[in-house]
């Protein structure tokens, strides 16, 4: 086995838990919650599950680029 293939390779999730879009977005708990209530991260649910999708991670990063750029959102 050579040393490319030797490095597991990472499968990206099309939903994330809170928790794990907490770590990958490096907010706390509070703010993701608030960014959730103010339509800024769209969840979704499954039964008593709230889930982010990956495309909205993504959305919501592209937000604060825009905002950081001056861009009005």
């Amino acid at each position: 086995m050579n040393a490319a293939n030797a490095e597991p390779q990472l499968q990206q999730k099309i939903f994330y838990r809170i928790t794990e879009a907490m770590d990958l977005l490096s907010l706390s708990r509070s703010v993701i919650y608030e960014e959730i209530r103010s339509g800024r991260l769209r969840t979704v649910t499954r039964g008593r599950t709230r889930l982010v999708p990956a495309t909205a991670l993504t959305e919501y990063a592209q937000l604060l680029e825009r905002e950081a750029e001056g861009e009005v959102a």
